[in-house]
């Protein structure tokens, strides 16, 4: 069985707080793309992870798709049968992008389907916020202002299919640590509730990404890269989420 995680972009990212259990509370709209991962199980007599295309540094049971699994298996016990995990990441890593959270996600689904257990989107939700904040949004996969830690969702009638989004990587990885150790919590300046009813030409004067701020000064290839979008005519580029790939939306 096959699914192909996809990743998301950040129209608007405001950090507005700094919690006591040191996560931070943000506003944002969560977007899906079609940039995607490739994730197949198959049958086995051992359960085992194998990992192509870009490179994914660190101990492969550390990967979302991974602990994902071992998550079903410890609710579902042997109803989770061993299975060989194929993962073929095309959505680079410390991009912003949610590639390994899209692929924790999924593979709550897909195992979901593959032994019939009949899970609610609403339980998959819940069980995928155990792997990672933003991984109930890939539950769902549809435009989502969301707050809290990311994982507080509200579906917003946002549809960006007549344009085109362009999606770039910088070669350039930038850990979350690192974006939130530089960043100042403020209080949103925009709602981003609003977002659908503004015309995206003007979202370049009022949308904005507050780890925009630290990034495109520490990294000026991500500076020239936004640049370059509106250059080749973007409605509104932004760097997603705490970066470092940008987006462009443009017309088709």
């Amino acid at each position: 069985m096959i699914c192909f995680p996809n990743a998301k972009i950040n129209l608007g990212l405001y950090v507005t707080h700094r919690r006591d259990d040191g996560y931070h509370d943000l506003e944002t709209v969560f977007y899906p793309v079609q940039l995607c991962d490739v994730l197949e199980i198959v049958p086995a007599q051992t359960t085992s992870l194998q990992v192509t295309g870009i490179v994914v540094e660190g101990d492969p049971h550390q990967n979302l798709v991974w602990k994902a699994y071992q998550l079903m298996r410890k609710k579902f016990g042997e109803k989770i049968p061993e299975v060989a995990i194929y993962l073929h990441k095309n959505i680079p890593t410390g991009a912003g992008l949610g590639g390994g959270s899209s692929d924790g996600a999924h593979m709550l689904m897909l195992l979901n389907q593959f032994a019939h257990l009949g899970c609610t989107k609403e339980e998959l939700a819940a069980w995928a916020l155990e792997l990672g904040s933003d991984c109930p949004f890939f539950i769902h996969n549809t435009a989502c202002f969301a707050s809290g830690r990311g994982e507080q969702l509200e579906p917003i009638s946002l549809d960006l299919s007549a344009y085109q989004i362009k999606v770039e990587f910088p070669e350039i990885h930038i850990s979350t640590a690192e974006s939130f150790q530089n960043l100042v919590p403020r209080k949103a300046p925009l709602d981003l509730h609003t977002l659908p009813q503004i015309p995206i030409k003007d979202w370049k004067n009022l949308v904005s990404n507050d780890f925009e701020t630290y990034a495109l000064m520490r990294y000026p290839k991500i500076a020239d890269l936004k640049a370059k979008m509106y250059q080749e005519g973007a409605l509104y580029a932004a760097m997603s989420g705490s970066g470092s790939a940008v987006f462009g939306i443009f017309s088709q």
